[in-house]
């Protein structure tokens, strides 16, 4: 059992020199017996991503309506809000955010019953969040955009953490009571709720 222990800990020295490495490998074995290797989705987090913003109104017209977003507790969202480091522990909604503005809402319907939830007004959705925009009732319209944000240089002499520009539109300005809102709800097998 030493002479195991021993042997981990020698061939472990090449994936612990690897987890410090500028050029980190990820997934890969370090030995022919394949003992120790590494493991993980990123071996390294660069200055640009891309992440979706969900924002609600009250107005009356989405089009010409005047938009607030919702704050998740760690993904960025205000570029003026400092990035916040919370490890190992990752917040799940906003980590799963991430993944979501790589695809379309399709790819990940969960978002879609999320907005929902939002236009409900649902509070354990909203305990998720870090700053609810409505706290007296819920929003008429609920919709998401695709923003590419990019941190900032100590040169660039700004209050703000990230730059940040519109992509495109992720998901559209949707009502609680929408028609294809419901139906892609249904197709999901989500129960629709009555609005309070």
């Amino acid at each position: 059992m030493i002479a195991l222990a021993i042997l981990v800990a020698v061939l472990s020295i090449n994936p612990v020199v690897n987890l410090f490495s500028s050029r980190q490998l990820m997934n890969s074995s370090f030995d022919p017996l394949q003992l120790v290797n590494t493991y993980g989705a990123f071996g390294s987090v660069e200055r640009e991503r891309y992440e979706i913003i969900i924002e609600g109104t009250n107005d009356d017209d989405p089009e010409q309506a005047s938009f607030s977003p919702y704050e998740f507790r760690c993904k960025p969202g205000d570029p003026e809000r400092r990035p916040c480091v919370v490890a190992p522990y990752q917040y799940r909604i906003d980590w799963q955010m991430w993944f979501a503005a790589m695809s379309s809402y399709r790819q990940h319907p969960w978002i879609v019953h999320l907005v929902y939830k939002l236009l409900l007004g649902d509070r354990a959705i909203l305990s998720l969040l870090a700053h609810n925009p409505f706290p007296e009732h819920p929003p008429r319209y609920v919709r998401a955009d695709l923003y590419r944000y990019e941190l900032t240089r100590l040169a660039d002499q700004t209050s703000a953490y990230w730059k940040r520009e519109k992509v495109a539109p992720y998901l559209p300005a949707v009502s609680v009571d929408e028609p294809d809102l419901l139906q892609f709800l249904r197709r999901h097998r989500w129960a629709i709720e009555q609005n309070p």
